[in-house]
């Protein structure tokens, strides 16, 4: 390698003796060649620099003072670049390893975490979830119980990396693990909260909601453990409601007990879940206030729960700058008004959420539109 490395600066002194006398293309294309042998063996600015010097010293032995002063002075500048590039080198490398792992750490949350939305008699679901970053810190989970029951799960780990992701994968087998005849939201937190206790470290804190609807009864039930109260649309009275909440968050203490809540459904009624990124973002310096929050809801109302909360997350996100500061999960939970529309003696069904298409696309007027209960509905389809 020693004998390579004469050899190039032997090269480099030439080319630069020619040039110097010519200034002939073929030397620059020469030293460029050098260059990136020079590179090959890993020499250093500075040592580049000091061939330079001993090369111009061996073609103008009479240099000046002055001009030797300014080569020197260029040397101690090339070893501080020389050590500070390698320090930003040996960064790089570090960055480009964090993101290769952060970005299997996304990969695996993906995978152990996805939950899709499931089909519920009677219930339009939607639900968005979005990281700030390219982990999240927000968890969402959806079962259908062997008796048509739907069950959701929100919580928000104060904690990033694989350990949020373990943690989260850890309460998703927990949930699924438990016993279904014994599954109601105040015995489900209970038992999580001992998990989480016992295994989860005391730096981490978990918050979560977790709600059931039956189709049967039309009615939600649920519990939280410190989570962020979601908000009840009675559309009757075309009012929002912020949902009644209790409960210390998860992990605290063992034998914590959580109080059980419950909401009647009725068609067009709708219940709203969301973390506290939808809560607590940010238009500049400004929180955005709860109230801003539920006009939006109520001006995409019309739409099907999941187009609903797509549009609702594309407006914070445009009043952020496309850039998220917290982790923003939004559920929302529509109770299907069924409609039979009549056109010269027939019934066409629909549900709410093809209402605004139908409108839109059907080749004939409609005579007269009809609500009526799903139990009905499903007479006619």
């Amino acid at each position: 390698m020693d004998e390579v490395i004469h050899i190039n600066v032997k090269s480099y002194k030439d080319l630069l003796k020619r040039y110097i006398e010519t200034q002939d293309e073929t030397s620059l294309y020469g030293v460029e060649q050098v260059s990136k042998a020079f590179i090959q063996e890993n020499i250093l600015p500075e040592e580049i620099v000091n061939v330079h010097i001993q090369a111009m010293e061996n073609i103008y032995p009479q240099l000046s003072e002055a001009y030797r002063h300014s080569l020197n002075f260029l040397l101690e500048a090339m070893i501080s670049y020389g050590l500070a590039h390698q320090e930003f080198q040996m960064l790089r490398e570090k960055q480009v390893e964090l993101k290769s792992e952060i970005a299997v750490d996304a990969n695996m949350q993906n995978t152990l975490l996805s939950s899709p939305i499931p089909e519920i008699e009677g219930m339009d679901i939607g639900i968005r979830s979005e990281p700030a970053h390219d982990m999240n810190g927000d968890y969402h989970h959806f079962t259908k119980a062997a008796d048509g029951r739907l069950e959701l799960a929100i919580a928000d780990v104060i904690g990033k990396g694989v350990p949020a992701a373990l943690c989260m994968s850890m309460i998703k087998y927990s949930m699924e693990s438990y016993p279904e005849e014994q599954k109601t939201p105040s015995n489900v937190l209970y038992n999580l909260n001992r998990v989480v206790e016992r295994n989860v470290d005391p730096g981490m804190f978990i918050t979560m909601l977790y709600a059931q609807y039956c189709p049967s009864e039309e009615k939600v039930r649920y519990a939280s453990a410190g989570h962020e109260p979601g908000f009840y649309y009675n559309a009757e009275t075309e009012t929002f409601v912020e949902m009644e909440t209790k409960g210390l968050i998860l992990g605290v203490t063992p034998e914590t007990k959580y109080k059980e809540f419950e909401l009647e459904m009725h068609d067009g009624d709708m219940v709203i879940f969301f973390t506290d990124g939808v809560t607590e973002a940010k238009d500049g310096d400004r929180f955005i206030e709860t109230e801003e929050l539920l006009d939006i809801m109520r001006d995409h109302i019309h739409l099907p729960a999941q187009e609903m909360v797509d549009q609702v997350y594309k407006y914070f996100e445009r009043l952020q700058g496309f850039v998220l500061r917290d982790d923003f999960t939004l559920a929302v939970l529509k109770k299907e008004v069924y409609h039979l529309f009549k056109h010269d003696d027939y019934l066409f069904p629909f549900g709410s959420s093809s209402l605004c298409f139908l409108i839109s696309s059907l080749p004939f007027p409609i005579d007269s539109r009809i609500s009526v209960s799903a139990s009905m509905f499903f007479r006619f389809m």
